[in-house]
């Protein structure tokens, strides 16, 4: 029966001390420490990364409570199976004031009606839900359902944490494995402790341990699979990492990202989206070429598919992290919207308006318009703003890259514009 019994099963720990990680869960202060010491539970959320401790964490809880405890998984249950459950907890606890520990793995995989469901038995008390998510609760778990639930976040372990697990089986179950395989078994978990052990349980099923070497070992677990969720939290945590890095002019740590996203296999035409938006955002008229090197690595990575338009996308990642910076244009945008929705009743001045026909020129479209062309410097001051609504700055260039320039186009527009107004006064 040992043989057959996963490797992960046999290690996991019964006992709140045996736990490896999440020091800042298993401390001798830490509240959930209290909870499951004194079995006086309260409902929860454990979130996490796979292979992090959650179901460990449970397992622990269901060996030490007096409470009865049910488990369910959200991808294998149906709603109709929980409620029969919680039903007959409602009955216990009627009868007996016995609470009954209802254990929701993969809890975000239940919808929001379904979850609604579970609601009015957590507030009278009927069950304590304990639920496990590698989503993010916020997103993830109803408002109502969550406002009743502490939520507690488990990390990545570490990899003194890897190393002490592989370390344990190791003695009890493989000692005749090589520990020079150590470094590489604990860089491909990818601070995974359930897939740590599963790589060990490969292993033992290869036979002689002793003969094997580091390049067998390679070749039996196959290429590791990188730790990158593409519809998940962790997807929009990396592009923002990447967007940060090229914002804080660092390509070094701009490259890495991209290695990350392209190297789990997200959609290259969904990074070049991202990167269009940043040549607008964050690099702006600094310098206006951004944006058409971001078109261009668009066409280059329409044309070419991955794996050759790596070279594109690190091209493009580089030249935006050595632009020089600035969100004038992006920030002018947002004050310029927020006026617009307040006096979108404010009519377009008579002199600045279209007039196609002989009825609108009548009626005075168009009167007194100055066509600029027709002025020295290809200039004339008029206003361009509706008649009730004074002019507004929105948009100041920034003292970088190409926006110095406009700068100074600005403020000689200005000049001309103040002589003119002197002249019209006189």
């Amino acid at each position: 029966m040992l043989a057959n019994t996963p490797l992960a099963e046999l290690m996991r720990p019964q006992k709140i001390d045996e736990l490896i990680g999440q020091k800042h869960l298993t401390s001798q202060d830490s509240m959930l420490r209290k909870m499951i010491e004194n079995d006086d539970l309260k409902s929860l959320i454990l979130w996490g990364p796979p292979g992090c401790g959650k179901t460990t964490i449970a397992k622990i809880i269901e060996n030490t409570t007096k409470n009865d405890f049910i488990q369910f998984s959200a991808v294998l249950s149906g709603i109709k199976e929980v409620k029969l459950v919680m039903q007959e907890a409602e009955q216990r606890y009627q009868l007996t004031q016995e609470q009954t520990i209802l254990f929701i793995d993969e809890i975000h995989r239940f919808s929001k009606s379904q979850q609604d469901a579970f609601l009015p038995y957590v507030e009278s008390g009927t069950i304590i839900l304990l639920g496990a998510t590698t989503e993010n609760p916020s997103f993830e778990v109803i408002p109502a359902l969550l406002s009743r639930c502490s939520v507690y976040v488990l990390n990545n372990l570490q990899e003194e944490d890897i190393q002490e697990i592989i370390l344990k089986a190791k003695d009890k179950y493989l000692p005749e494995l090589k520990e020079d395989f150590l470094s590489y078994l604990i860089q491909i978990s990818g601070g995974d402790g359930r897939k740590a052990l599963n790589n060990l349980d490969m292993l033992r099923t290869y036979g002689d341990l002793a003969s094997l070497e580091i390049s067998q070992v390679g070749k039996i677990l196959q290429q590791k699979s990188m730790f990158f969720d593409k519809g998940g939290e962790e997807h929009y945590n990396v592009i923002s990492a990447l967007h940060k890095s090229l914002r804080g002019g660092d390509p070094q740590a701009g490259l890495y990202w991209l290695a990350r996203m392209l190297e789990a296999g997200e959609d290259p035409m969904y990074i070049v989206r991202r990167l269009v938006r940043f040549a607008t955002e964050d690099v702006g008229l600094a310098d206006p070429n951004a944006i058409t090197q971001a078109i261009a690595c668009k066409e280059a990575v329409h044309f070419l598919g991955m794996p050759e338009a790596n070279t594109a996308l690190s091209q493009l990642v580089v030249y935006l992290a050595t632009a020089p910076k600035s969100n004038a244009v992006y920030t002018a945008y947002k004050s310029a919207r927020d006026l617009a929705k307040k006096t979108s009743h404010l009519g377009v001045p008579m002199h600045i308006r279209n007039a196609p026909t002989k009825l609108m020129k009548d009626l005075g479209y168009g009167d007194n318009y100055r066509y600029s062309h027709d002025f020295a410097y290809g200039y004339h001051y008029q206003k361009y703003f509706p008649d009730q609504l004074p002019e507004t700055t929105f948009y100041t260039p920034s003292p970088f890259g190409f926006e110095k320039e406009i700068l100074k186009r600005l403020e000689w527009w200005e000049k001309l514009k103040k002589k003119q107004m002197g002249e019209n006064k006189e």
